[in-house]
């Protein structure tokens, strides 16, 4: 922008609706907290500065982007006085301000309405909406030359006339100004109200008093301002930002089979030509490659995929998966996970904190934890690294090219070299040298006659009614 706007996004309101001792700016929206989205959309306008005005209990600190700037209202004393409490960071240029709770608000819809006030010469600028049902919203009034007259409230019995009732076109709640207008039209705004407060919108009325230049643009999209006062339109909120999401990746090459059961957070990356199969759940601050298949029944969670990755059916969390790997169906990746590049973590295997070879199959029924394993090692079904004693963890390593046979436990600490071989059943508690083969059991015994003489033992035994 040649007149880059500061952004005063207001978000001190309690949210008592919300039934929620979480602050309502910091309810999760896709993967962010609701304050986030406003944020990103004015940052991505261009913004020079962004103030977020917050409550006295600063329950935003943390919460927000590097160089974003939180200052307190002290008192509920309105949306006028949300705007007083980041005075000292207004200046004498464009100035957009809305409300911290409406997550939807586009970076085009900011830029557009800054566009707009410059056009007009304005020294005020209400963005509007038509609306079929406008109950409960402001009242744009418009002068015989289109710009606005006054916004009239509608919260109460005789607030507005019914001519004015009828007026579709209502006030979004999101202004553009200039700077030192809107602080000098501030100071003159009265608490003469019901709740004594400071209205935003008595600015207005105030400029216009002045004889300046008010006027209105008007958004086609009513949704871009939808606000969120309770969890039903927080749930009505998150269903419009996760479609947007899904249609973004599907136009930037991702196929997802079926939208309506999958869910993507606004943080997660994906590769084109990957496809999300049905029930799928990717969170946090996943990274999926290209030409990946994920699900269906998948949750995926702060989790890096490479390139022509397959994972049905499984649950990762914390975890890296390279290029060519697989994972489930049924599986368990946890935090610490890696699988190289052409790895396997197959049927009911459950991994943790453990770096899997390139090449390296894992494929049933077998707990890995605290270990590392080299390339091109086969790990047999039921192969269980025993990595607690019972007060501290301990790594097991397994060389390259090992093969352990069925019902293998390692006792860690203890290590397979190169090429090492297990026998079935066993629990190796020693190091296993290179090329050589572990076998930990007892030597088969066979008692003769013994169903004969269990029989007998049977027959004696008193006869139970």
């Amino acid at each position: 922008m040649v007149n880059a706007p500061t952004v005063v996004i207001m978000a001190a309101g309690q949210g008592t609706r919300m039934r929620s001792r979480t602050p309502k700016m910091l309810h999760e929206l896709c993967g962010l907290p609701m304050i986030a989205w406003p944020v990103a959309a004015a940052l991505e306008a261009g913004a020079a500065r962004v103030v977020v005005v917050g409550g006295p209990g600063r329950e935003l600190d943390g919460h927000l982007p590097e160089g974003v700037t939180l200052t307190v209202q002290p008192q509920a004393n309105g949306t006028g006085g949300a705007v007083l409490a980041a005075a000292e960071h207004i200046a004498d240029g464009p100035v957009l301000v809305l409300n911290g709770d409406v997550p939807l608000v586009s970076a085009d819809a900011l830029a557009g309405l800054i566009g707009a006030h410059e056009q007009a010469g304005a020294a005020a600028t209400v963005l509007t909406m038509i609306l079929a049902d406008p109950t409960g919203y402001g009242r744009v009034v418009r002068g015989a030359d289109g710009s606005v007259v006054r916004v009239v409230e509608t919260k109460a019995p005789g607030d507005a006339t019914d001519e004015e009732m009828r007026i579709d076109e209502v006030n979004s709640g999101v202004y553009a100004f200039d700077g030192a207008a809107l602080l000098d039209a501030l100071a003159r705004v009265g608490t003469d109200n019901a709740q004594g407060e400071i209205y935003l919108p008595e600015v207005l009325a105030v400029l216009r008093g002045d004889g300046a230049h008010v006027a209105a643009h008007r958004v086609a999209d009513h949704t871009i301002v939808l606000g969120v006062n309770d969890r039903v339109e927080l749930a009505r909120v998150r269903a419009l930002a996760q479609q947007r999401i899904h249609e973004t990746h599907m136009r930037a090459g991702v196929t997802i089979v079926d939208p309506s059961s999958t869910t993507i957070d606004a943080t997660v990356q994906i590769g084109a030509d990957t496809r999300i199969e049905p029930a799928t759940f990717l969170r946090g601050a996943t990274r999926i490659g290209e030409r990946c298949v994920v699900g269906p029944l998948t949750t995926v969670i702060d989790t890096t995929l490479g390139d022509e990755v397959r994972v049905p059916h499984s649950y990762l969390t914390g975890c890296e998966v390279r290029a060519g790997a697989s994972v489930g169906p049924f599986a368990y990746l946890r935090p610490g996970a890696l699988l190289r590049e052409g790895a396997k973590a197959g049927t009911f295997v459950e991994i943790k904190n453990s770096d899997i070879g390139a090449r390296t199959k894992v494929p049933h029924l077998s707990y890995i934890g605290d270990a590392d394993v080299g390339e091109d090692t086969n790990l047999g079904a039921a192969t269980i690294t025993a990595n607690y004693d019972g007060r501290v963890k301990h790594r097991t390593t397994i060389g390259a090219h090992v093969r352990t046979s069925v019902d293998t436990t390692l006792v860690a600490p203890v290590t397979l070299g190169d090429e090492a071989y297990t026998g079935a059943g066993s629990v190796i508690v020693d190091d296993v040298p290179p090329g050589a083969l572990g076998i930990a059991r007892e030597r088969q015994s066979n008692i003769a006659g013994y169903a004969q003489r269990r029989a007998g033992e049977d027959a004696d035994q008193p006869t139970r009614s």
